[in-house]
């Protein structure tokens, strides 16, 4: 989004919410005006969330990756293992591990999550969480043990003072081509929407497309979007337990809420 549009959208969305999420699979960090954006989010009184890959830190000064409006900043380093790149894995968790040590030399208050999404009963990113493990144990002097993280499921472990490895598990991402997964109740539009930068909005944050697009907010505000009448019939669905557009029926991440 150009600045304009975006303080247009943080104008209408500070009446809804205190944070914003800047986050919809693409990562923050490869904007290199990252901080002026920070700045509007923070002109309007709200805080943000950055969620990032890990490779573009450098890229940033820690004036903005402690910028007084980020209260989280949650690093999927689960990316490192997915992606080609030419880094070894310590030149990856290098920058990783310094911001973690830098913000608690500068006694920062925002929170740092280190995301460890790859959790599954076949146990198939074993090796490179055990390298993984053994770098934060060394790094925190601390113990991370593998086998009782796969067998007891913590969703955190403290590291240092606000700062915590995260565990969830992997999930089929939401497509129209997925097996039909039936009903039930999801966050999308009760705790949170997504504007994607074209200004589409969309009800949760993995409708990367916009294939449930609700409107968009060049042409509509966001009060009218989110009263619509199909934003009106998902949310009084997902109430009564009923996922009433076809792609919530294919997304099986809506069974964490309904367990």
């Amino acid at each position: 989004m150009d600045l304009a549009f975006f303080e247009s959208v943080i104008k209408q969305a500070k009446h809804y919410t205190k944070e914003i999420a800047c986050h919809v699979v693409g990562d923050p960090l490869t904007q290199s005006n990252l901080h002026d954006y920070l700045d509007i989010i923070h002109k309007y009184g709200l805080k943000a969330m950055l969620t990032t890959s890990g490779y573009f830190l450098k890229k940033h000064r820690y004036d903005t990756l402690f910028h007084p409006c980020i209260k989280q900043i949650n690093i999927s380093l689960n990316a490192f293992n997915k992606n080609d790149t030419s880094l070894t894995f310590e030149q990856y968790m290098r920058p990783v591990l310094a911001l973690c040590e830098t913000k608690l030399e500068r006694k920062e208050g925002l929170f740092i999550n280190l995301r460890v999404w790859n959790l599954d009963e076949m146990m198939s990113e074993r090796t490179f969480n055990e390298i993984l493990f053994l770098k934060l144990s060394k790094t925190f002097d601390t113990s991370l043990s593998l086998e009782e993280v796969y067998a007891q499921r913590p969703k955190s472990i403290r590291l240092a003072s606000k700062i915590r490895v995260h565990f969830d598990n992997y999930f089929e991402w939401p497509s129209l081509k997925n097996k039909n997964y039936g009903h039930g109740t999801c966050q999308g539009l009760q705790s949170h929407i997504a504007i994607l930068a074209s200004g589409k909005v969309v009800p949760c944050c993995l409708d990367c497309d916009g294939i449930i697009e609700l409107g968009d907010l060049h042409e509509h505000t966001l009060d009218e979007i989110v009263t619509s009448k199909r934003a009106r019939a998902m949310l009084s669905g997902f109430k009564e337990g009923k996922a009433v557009e076809e792609l919530c029926q294919k997304c099986s991440y809506k069974d964490r809420f309904n367990t």
